[in-house]
């Protein structure tokens, strides 16, 4: 397998996936699997600045959606969202998959905006199809609520994994339409691990990935050496 990475194809009860594979040359301290948002693929910049982190040991995949691959512009619903995802990990992280999950060191998911809700809803793993729970959360630009629509709040969804004591890293905008910094950590305060399990990182910029992306990497690389 390339150690530049290499494209897979998945199936899934929702049509094929692909995943953008990153295996680490040498011992691995964990893996990470990243999700892109509804308006955009695993080309975003954020994303591909993560690809970094297989110089600290991790092993990375980046999926592609279903709805993408099969050319669709539109993101499809929430649970079927979800049901790809799962069958995408449990393939993914499968004996004889593509990144085959080490015992005893950790998995973080994540993704960018849709894709960290995605994430966050499933973090608790699947016991009967066989997926493990996650052991981190990491959230690029998580769309707590649709622009100047506080009242829509997703914020329930942030509070999954959270409730489950999994590690959780936001990475937010200052000036995120979807939610800022602020207004993440006030929605779930008051939710059970938040104080301890919830880290809410500011970088400069709205939803788009950030211009500083130097700044976005760093954060999240810092906080996965702490998980691994």
């Amino acid at each position: 397998m390339s150690a530049n990475g290499e494209w897979v194809t998945l199936r899934t009860g929702q049509g094929p996936a692909r995943v953008q594979v990153h295996p680490v040359a040498g011992a691995a301290r964990g893996t990470l699997v990243l999700g892109h948002g509804a308006g955009g693929g695993t080309d975003a910049k954020d994303l591909q600045s993560l690809l970094t982190a297989t110089a600290h040991g991790w092993h990375v995949g980046l999926v592609e959606q279903p709805w993408r691959v099969a050319g669709r512009k539109i993101a499809t619903r929430p649970p079927t969202l979800d049901a790809a995802w799962r069958d995408v990990l449990a393939a993914l992280l499968a004996d004889d998959g593509p990144l085959p999950a080490a015992a005893g060191l950790p998995l973080v998911v994540g993704g960018r905006s849709a894709g960290a809700r995605v994430a966050c809803r499933t973090s608790a793993g699947d016991p009967e199809a066989g997926l493990a729970r996650a052991d981190g959360v990491l959230c690029l630009a998580f769309p707590l609520h649709p622009p100047g629509k506080p009242d829509k709040s997703r914020a329930s969804e942030l509070a999954l994994p959270l409730g489950e004591h999994i590690p959780t890293l936001v990475v937010q905008g200052s000036a995120d339409p979807f939610g800022s910094p602020a207004e993440v950590m006030e929605a779930v305060a008051s939710e059970p691990g938040a104080a301890t399990h919830l880290q809410v990182v500011e970088v400069p910029g709205n939803h788009s990935p950030s211009r500083d992306q130097p700044l976005v990497t760093s954060a999240a690389l810092a906080w996965l050496d702490r998980l691994g």
